[in-house]
């Protein structure tokens, strides 16, 4: 075979590989899009193959949602970031309180047990606890209680600002949880499924700060006590790096999501005004699973 015929056969290989990549990421977003019509709600998927990132689907990828707990990541990272320019001290221990200050006009509040997801740590109000073990219930079990005391400590307009430098211009953190004046006068944290994609795929890239750093922060989220959506339908041998957050018509996850071959993904999903809540969690998950196939094919 002369040269000329074996390059000509490698270029319509190549092509052909395109052309079929291109068809099945089309039939995939499909797919998705049939999946996401049957839910009675308001959905925003992002997601992208980060082994080959021509891979990828953005459904309502603009649109603002309420931040709901995702907002912990940005916390997350910015106490990380903080205590690498030497500000503050992860394994430190501060008192651990049940009174905050609300953004509108400095009145005090307090959080509620029976609206939080980690009920043990009210036990240990009055008593000193380490930053780090608050950021893991912040971030493994969703604690409001540590998240306004870790918010308190950060900044939320710095931490707004780091999203900013890694590229999130739309991920806003104004404040704690529970600041019942501001959410009335529509002041709360806000994202967008590009913005959570963009934080995720930094982490998973090892861009959201130290890459120690970065490799302690994913192993947090792996550690996640909230599994109903993105790897409800996923092998349970799976690693899953990812943060979900839920009110009242609201549930997102945001996820990296690593296969045993060594491939990864970040996958965000985001909705609100849930007519059924639990039936669209559910048909989310199921988006989850159809992306998963396609990456594992």
């Amino acid at each position: 075979m002369s040269i000329y015929k074996f390059t000509l056969l490698v270029f319509l290989f190549f092509i052909s590989c395109q052309n079929s990549s291109k068809q099945n990421i089309e039939q995939l977003t499909s797919k998705i899009k049939n999946q996401v019509s049957e839910i009675k709600g308001d959905v925003a998927v992002a997601f992208l193959d980060l082994e080959d990132e021509t891979n990828s689907v953005f459904l309502n990828v603009d649109e603002k949602f309420h931040a709901a707990s995702t907002m912990k990541i940005p916390v997350m990272i910015e106490l990380f970031k903080q205590q690498s320019e030497g500000k503050i001290n992860l394994n430190d221990s501060i008192l651990l309180k049940n009174e905050f200050k609300s953004i509108v006009d400095g009145s005090l509040y307090t959080m509620d047990i029976g609206e939080d997801s980690d009920d043990v740590i009210y036990s240990k109000i009055n008593t000193k606890q380490k930053i780090s073990d608050l950021m893991y219930n912040m971030v493994t079990l969703s604690s409001n209680l540590a998240t306004n005391i870790l918010i308190e400590i950060v900044d939320a307009k710095k931490t707004t600002q780091t999203m900013a430098s890694l590229g999130a211009n739309n991920m806003k953190v104004l404040r704690g949880v529970e600041d019942i004046k501001a959410y009335k006068l529509g002041l709360s944290n806000s994202t967008t499924a590009k913005d959570l994609l963009i934080i995720m795929k930094a982490l998973a890239k090892e861009k959201a700060g130290l890459k120690e750093d970065c490799n302690r922060m994913i192993a947090i989220l792996k550690e996640q006590k909230w599994n109903d959506m993105i790897p409800k339908y996923l092998p349970k041998n799976l690693e899953i790096a990812h943060k979900t957050g839920s009110i009242t018509g609201v549930h997102h996850d945001a996820a990296i999501v690593y296969l045993p071959n060594g491939k990864k993904y970040v996958l965000v999903l985001l909705s609100k005004n849930l007519k059924d809540f639990d039936k669209g969690t559910d048909q989310l998950a199921k988006i989850s699973k159809s992306i998963y196939d396609f990456v594992s094919q």
